[in-house]
């Protein structure tokens, strides 16, 4: 299924999705899987812990914010897609980000799991039937479906990439 059968569209979320490619859930999905693979490593940890701001994330805390987020979604569209009618509640990303710890881990490794999640989720996608993506819940912004949980994923990881891109990068020229 495609993004524009999305409907309704959640707001909030809606950022998120834009980002997405207009294609096929899947090809969109395995097309942020390659951009996940093909990284550019050095000028990742040439980074750092840095900040670019106070207050902000490290770049390992916003791949491991991505992968939290990941896998949050995940438990949403497979609860969404088996009818569950309870309303899922929010989540505190700045504290998740507190008691992750990443800055503790390598960077490689955080990568490499984010990888995995993210094939964990193409495989969950690839048993969904087109009535199951159709299928939506109540999340604290309103309802959204399980195709828009899968676009937004992939949305995701390109807005935090954006940052990345915007943000971070330049503190390599200083």
């Amino acid at each position: 299924m495609r993004k524009n059968q999305i409907n309704p569209m959640p707001e909030y979320f809606d950022r998120y999705i834009a980002l997405a490619d207009d294609t096929n859930l899947l090809q969109a999905l395995s097309a942020c899987l390659d951009e996940l693979k093909n990284l550019p490593f050095e000028k990742l940890h040439a980074l750092g812990n840095q900040l670019y701001a106070p207050n902000k994330w490290t770049i390992k805390d916003i791949f491991q914010h991505i992968i939290d987020t990941e896998r949050i979604f995940a438990y949403r569209a497979l609860a969404f897609s088996r009818g569950e009618k309870m309303k899922m509640l929010t989540f505190d990303e700045d504290a998740y980000a507190t008691e992750a710890y990443a800055n503790a881990r390598e960077l490689q490794d955080i990568i490499k799991e984010l990888i995995l999640v993210r094939e964990s989720f193409i495989a969950m996608y690839k048993s969904f039937s087109d009535a199951m993506l159709l299928k939506s819940g109540q999340g604290f912004t309103g309802e959204y479906s399980v195709l828009a949980i899968g676009f937004l994923i992939a949305g995701h990881q390109r807005w935090h990439w954006k940052v990345i891109e915007e943000k971070y990068f330049p503190l390599l020229e200083k």
